[in-house]
Formats: C-alpha cells, sequence, structure tokens
C-alpha cells in the first residue's frame, strides 16, 4: 500500500512537472495582429504557464526555453483563436440534438426531415427543431401547422425559424398552448393568422413563449451533454471564446460548475438575458470578472428591441416594402427600454441590445442617449447586436454614443435574397453597411449568431470579404463597397471581439502576457484566393496552452 501510495505520488508529480514545462510550437506560418495593429508573421510560438512568452523563430526561442517541450507544426499556418462576439452556447448545443432544418431545399424536405426524426426518436414527448427558412424554399408564404401535422401529429412539434425570431407548430402544439382564433396576440408578438382568424401555425417573436412555456424543461443531464456538444464543435471549427447573447441563472450555474471542473474550451463571455429576476440572480455579487483563468466572465446584459428582418418582426421606420402594411414589432417603447439600460448600466454592466430594423436601432440610439444623462456607463463599451437596418443619419450617432457595432458577416450573405424586398432600394443602403461603421471608427465586433448561422468563423471571414456565397454569388458580390478587406475582417474576429468584453488585454492577439489560444489551419488565409476562405479547415486548436482539438 506504500509502495503504490508513493509510485501515484511519483505520477502525479512528473506529470506536473511535464505539464509545467514551456511549450514551442515551432515549423509554423503565423500570423497574428501586433498590438499597434500591423500583421506579424512568425515562425515558432514559445508558451509558458499557458501564456504567450513570445513569437519569433524556433532557435531563438528554443536559447530562451531549452526545457520546452516541442510540438511540430508541420509547415502550416498558426493563428489567433477566433473570438465568436455573438453566439448562443446552449442554442448550438440543443440544434446538434435536435431536428435540423438549415439545409432543406424546400418545404417537403423538412417536412420529411420531422417524419424521419419523429419516426426515429419514438420516446420523445415533443419533438422540436430549428432552421427552417420560407424564403430559401421560395414559398412566398409563412408554412402551416395543417402542413407540419401531415409529417407528425400524434405528438406536439415545434420548429423555431433560422433566425430564432419565428416558430412553427403543428395543431397538437397550438392545442396544448391553448391558442385559438380568441388568443390576442401579446405585446411584442404576432399569431399569424389565416383570413377566417385561425392561427395558422406561425408564431412571431413574443407569441412564441405561449408554445416554448409549455415545452417540459431539459434535466441536468440533457443540458450538460448540450454544452459538451456545442463546446466540442467551437472547439472543432476554431474558436476559442464567444460571447454568449443571453443566458438565464440556471446556464450561469452549470458553466460556473464547469470553469471549477476545468471542462470549458473555450472561454465564454455571457450576457444575463434581460434586467429581470434572472439578472437580479446572477448579479446578486456584481460582475464576475475573468473567472476560472478568463474561462468566464459574465459583466454584460443583452436587451432586445425588435425581431428579425425574414420573419418581418424588425422594426422599421417606414413599413415593409414587401408588406405595407406592416411595420414589425417593437418589444417596448422607448421610456420602458431607458429604463432598463438605467438599471444596468449602473450596476456597472456593460448592455447589449439586439437591433435589426432602422427603427429598432433608432429606439436603441434614443434610450442609450437618455440612459447615459441619467446614469452614465458611456465607457462601459456598450454594443448594439446586429445594427443590421440603420438609416444614414442614424450611422454617426455610434460614434459619440461609443457604441460597438456587434455584426454578423454571415447575415447579409444569408440575408441577400431577401432583404433588399423586405426595406427596398433606399433603406438597403444603410443596411449590413460595415465600411460606413468603420469608415467613421466605429469598431466592429464580427461574429456569427450561431445556429442562426453555421458557427464556423471562415464562412464569416469569407462573407466579409466577399459578400457573395460559396458559389461565388452575386459576381462582383452583393453591395461590394462594404465589404471588408481580410485584415479588417481577421481584426473584427480577434482584436476587436476581445476589446467589446474589455479583454483585449489578455485576447485577441498572440503578443507577451496574452493566453496562448491560437488554431492551426490546412492553408494560408492570407495568400489563397478570397472565395476559398470559407473552405479552410482547423487541423489543432488550443487554449490555455492546452490542446483541445483533435482531443
Amino acid at each position: 500500500m506504500i509502495l503504490r501510495f508513493w509510485l501515484v505520488a511519483l505520477m502525479l508529480v512528473c506529470t506536473g512537472s511535464a505539464i509545467s514545462r514551456p511549450l514551442l510550437v515551432f515549423n509554423v506560418n503565423g500570423y497574428t495582429l501586433a498590438d499597434d495593429g500591423t500583421l506579424q508573421r512568425f515562425a515558432a510560438l514559445l508558451v509558458d504557464e499557458g501564456r504567450i512568452v513570445a513569437t519569433g523563430d524556433a532557435a531563438t526561442l528554443r536559447e530562451r526555453a531549452p526545457d520546452a517541450r516541442s510540438h511540430d507544426g508541420q509547415g502550416r499556418t498558426l493563428l489567433p483563436g477566433m473570438i465568436d462576439a455573438h453566439g448562443h452556447v446552449m442554442g448550438l448545443g440543443w440544434s446538434l440534438q435536435q431536428v435540423e432544418l438549415s439545409s432543406t431545399p424546400s418545404l417537403d424536405a423538412a417536412l420529411e426531415a420531422v417524419r424521419a426524426y419523429a419516426a426515429a426518436h419514438p420516446e420523445a414527448v415533443w419533438i422540436t427543431g430549428r432552421g427552417w427558412n420560407q424564403v430559401i424554399w421560395k414559398l412566398g408564404r409563412f408554412p402551416t401547422a395543417d402542413e407540419l401535422d401531415h409529417a407528425v401529429s400524434d405528438r406536439p412539434v415545434w420548429l423555431a425559424r433560422v433566425d430564432g425570431h419565428a416558430g412553427w407548430a403543428n395543431r397538437a402544439a397550438l392545442a396544448l398552448a391553448g391558442i385559438d382564433a380568441e388568443t390576442p396576440d401579446p405585446a411584442g408578438g404576432r399569431i399569424e393568422r389565416d383570413s377566417s382568424g385561425r392561427a395558422t401555425g406561425i408564431l412571431i417573436d413574443a407569441a412564441m413563449d405561449l408554445v416554448q412555456k409549455k415545452i417540459p424543461p431539459a434535466d441536468a443531464t440533457q443540458s450538460r451533454a448540450a454544452l459538451d456538444a456545442a463546446l466540442a464543435e467551437m472547439a472543432r471549427v476554431g474558436i476559442t471564446s464567444v460571447h454568449d447573447a443571453g443566458i438565464d441563472a440556471e446556464t450561469f450555474t452549470l458553466f460556473r460548475a464547469y470553469a471549477d471542473a476545468g471542462k470549458l474550451s473555450a472561454r465564454l463571455y455571457a450576457m444575463i438575458d434581460g434586467v429581470g429576476a434572472e439578472f437580479d440572480r446572477i448579479a446578486v455579487d456584481g460582475p464576475v470578472v475573468g473567472y476560472g483563468n478568463d474561462h468566464l466572465t459574465v459583466r454584460s446584459v443583452k436587451l432586445y428591441t425588435d425581431g428579425a428582418l425574414g420573419s418581418r418582426g424588425a422594426a422599421l421606420l417606414a413599413p415593409y416594402s414587401d408588406d405595407p402594411h406592416n411595420h414589425g414589432l417593437l418589444f417596448h417603447d422607448r421610456d420602458t427600454l431607458t429604463a432598463m439600460l438605467g438599471k444596468a448600466l449602473s450596476r456597472g454592466y456593460q448592455v447589449n441590445v439586439h437591433a435589426i430594423g432602422d427603427g429598432g436601432n433608432r429606439q436603441v440610439l434614443d434610450a442609450f442617449s437618455l440612459a447615459y444623462k441619467a446614469w452614465g456607463g458611456r465607457e462601459l463599451r456598450n454594443r448594439i447586436e446586429h445594427a443590421q437596418v440603420v438609416t444614414l443619419e442614424d450611422i454617426p450617432r455610434f460614434l459619440p454614443l461609443q457604441l460597438i457595432a456587434s455584426m454578423q458577416p454571415t447575415h447579409a450573405t444569408s440575408d441577400m435574397n431577401m432583404a433588399e424586398d423586405r426595406v427596398g432600394p433606399d433603406r438597403i443602403h444603410g443596411a449590413y453597411a460595415w465600411q460606413r461603421f468603420l469608415g467613421q471608427g466605429t469598431r466592429i465586433a464580427a461574429g456569427s449568431d450561431f445556429p442562426v448561422e453555421l458557427a464556423n468563423p471562415f464562412f464569416g471571414l469569407h462573407a466579409a470579404i466577399t459578400r457573395q456565397d460559396h458559389e461565388s454569388r452575386p459576381e462582383g458580390g452583393w453591395y461590394p463597397a462594404q465589404r471588408l478587406s481580410l485584415e479588417q475582417a481577421f481584426r473584427a474576429f480577434t482584436v476587436d471581439a476581445a476589446h467589446a468584453a474589455h479583454q483585449e488585454d489578455v485576447l485577441g492577439t498572440l503578443t507577451p502576457g496574452k493566453w496562448a489560444d491560437f488554431i492551426i489551419v490546412d492553408r494560408d488565409i492570407f495568400a489563397i484566393p478570397p472565395e476559398d476562405v470559407w473552405r479552410t479547415g482547423v487541423v489543432e486548436t488550443w487554449v490555455g496552452g492546452q490542446k483541445v482539438f483533435p482531443h
């Protein structure tokens, strides 16, 4: 027994010493932005205790740390880990375990996918999923509950639209939610109805909660499985840090438990969902900054002002060009939104507000202006999430309000098949207007909004620099004057995303003192044609000097 004890102790000492030894990653084609913003190249990277010591050539770095462990990059390209400035971690995890409809080319294909999933999961009380897009299906309308009943009618079915701002229910789900011709539209939401007033099965924004609150909550085992799946997917595509756009207290507890157990393979900058009861529970002791060696930070709040463009829930100042009786939906009046901002700002929390339409964005700009006068907080690096359609006269207002534009490049290439139909040829010039923001000095923090879009950051880089889909359409790019240079896009997914989380001192570049969060990829994105950037594959992902992909 004593001998076994000493053998175990010796193994622990040896293991600990191996981990504590510096790491030299050599034979790489390395790129990073320097602290002055210039693009630097290097052939080797030295890491100690999870942080960058230096970049340079292998021989020089070996002299600095002759006992360092070596890792051969095999001549591949090494980049800072990608930071997704707007994603939904648990949403990604759940999407990987539910019906996935984002790739379905038609209504019939979607119904078949739902039918097949239900057949494969006879134990499921509810059939849930996401990703449908009636625009891709070229329906010219929303799908209906009666059509969904052709796939599954014996159990309730609930399917979120690709943007997460509309849901599609079958008749069983509508019945469980008590939705009939007499059910009023909730504030900030809409029940789509046919000519007789009967609910069609489509619920917009706040109306979605009528069905969602009937879905049984996930248990602890299911939640852990979803988080594991999300972390694995992020590591696979090279995301080392994500700004999680809206968590509740239960999710915060789960994230903290994973941080305590050393199980977070990505750094989570989580926004509290609203300033209601969840905020009061999570914020009871104030902001959480750098928990678990900077693996978990909760110092921001996520608010909403409107819905999405595809479901015509985004709030517009003038009616939709393709729906002249519809202005979209504002979730709050200006004074209510201002008070919500004030509650968070007065407690020292950054506020990040979802705004898609030009009406929604104007309301947020007005509310921030009023809130700053009453509570201050301009220095908190507050953000407008999406900033998708903004009037040309409102774009300059971002600068004096010191607002960051948190934007998702793939939204432009996903929406280009319907965006101009929604807003017309004039308003489109203030939509997805990346160069207009950068040109005036506003920072863009880039993300994907996964699982609304695929999490792969190289899809985002490609969309940013080409404004084309993966088939290089349209020729020359969609409104190409607004596309970014590769260095601008790279900065938005690294340095400026880190700045948007108050983390530029520890993340975003591979410069001395910062965490060694990096990826090794299969091609040099700075040397290949722009149209091929989306094809980039991640070979290895490292967080804090530890390899998290592949395992």
